[in-house]
């Protein structure tokens, strides 16, 4: 009853500080109390929801709706732990080990959203490129072409930065980090809150770029895994709501593929068959061989020293054909 009453004397104070809006009035139903006949949508009070990060606004129509704590936010361990202004990764001293077999990352509800930073197919995905990890996704995106948020967050880091260029990363509650490079222009600064769908930069070539497009990474404790887990960038969509990560992804040897297990499988896998992936994955790796080019080299005569065919060789690495020109000094995968 005193929060009701709070409420009315909130609702007053706003009719009277716009008395001008003639859709706001009150009508006497009881003796004791006054309520309002028609409401503005104007908030008028907040009430707690037993989580500090999270507020009810009442509105003076009788509806409401949810809202983030900033200030509560700001002091949460997430947003002050391992923050760093001009360090890429700022997890390097923590073990891989410390990271869960598993972990259930909400990606949007009811006060957090989603907007594709861009939409295209990609044309350079996450992996192994040229005999060293690609950290994400490359999507062509001219220069000048706005760059959206595509979480809510707080920017960790905005510069340029070595091969990304001009580069922006951005903290988000559910744990991830979001980054865009080569960007011809930066809009935001570090410590910034920003929302998904803010506009943070321009579209550029800026950096180690061969043309302008968006170099698009998303991270987990520092850890670098495919984009693709949780966007198809072709739709501008995400994959799903709630994205079980498993540790086995965390590498540039793990890579999306279509899934053709069921949902519940895959949330309840147990951690000795993530294990038992993650040890696969080890063998391929070591496993794996490279051949750097050298004068005179010729994919059917490397082909032919390793013991496998070009198509093969051809297979194993992104955007490599057969009629391709071999650049002296790059260095491909055999085997």
């Amino acid at each position: 009853m005193r929060r009701f009453c709070i409420l009315i004397f909130s609702l007053l104070g706003l009719c009277n500080a716009y008395a001008q809006v003639d859709s706001l009035s009150v009508v006497a139903v009881e003796e004791n109390y006054t309520v309002f006949a028609q409401g503005i949508g104007a908030p008028v009070d907040t009430l707690d929801v037993g989580d500090r990060r999270i507020r009810i606004v009442l509105r003076d129509d009788n509806t409401w709706f949810l809202i983030k704590n900033i200030e509560a936010l700001a002091e949460d361990e997430l947003f002050t732990s391992y923050w760093s202004e001009h360090v890429v990764n700022p997890y390097t001293k923590e073990p891989f080990d410390s990271i869960h077999y598993r972990t259930t990352i909400c990606l949007v509800d009811s006060v957090s959203h989603f907007v594709s930073p861009t939409k295209g197919k990609v044309f350079s995905k996450f992996g192994i490129r040229h005999g060293r990890p690609h950290t994400g996704c490359d999507i062509p995106y001219p220069t000048g072409t706005p760059v959206y948020c595509a979480f809510d967050g707080r920017v960790r880091l905005a510069e340029r930065h070595r091969g990304y260029g001009n580069l922006i990363i951005v903290r988000h509650e559910n744990g991830l980090e979001t980054s865009y490079g080569h960007l011809s222009r930066i809009d935001v600064k570090p410590g910034q809150w920003v929302h998904a769908g803010d506009l943070i930069g321009l579209g550029g070539s800026t950096g180690r770029s061969s043309g302008p497009h968006l170099h698009f990474e998303t991270r987990y404790r520092g850890h670098a895994f495919d984009p693709e887990w949780i966007v198809d960038f072709e739709s501008g969509t995400l994959r799903k709501n709630v994205f079980v990560l498993r540790r086995s992804y965390l590498s540039a040897h793990s890579k999306y593929v279509p899934q053709s297990i069921d949902e519940e499988e895959e949330i309840y896998m147990t951690e000795e068959q993530i294990r038992a992936e993650e040890e696969r994955i080890a063998k391929e790796r070591a496993a794996m061989k490279y051949h750097t080019i050298r004068s005179g080299d010729t994919l059917s005569g490397i082909a032919k020293k390793y013991g496998t065919t070009v198509s093969h060789i051809c297979s194993l690495n992104q955007g490599l054909k057969p009629t391709t020109t071999l650049s002296i000094g790059r260095k491909i995968r055999v085997k």
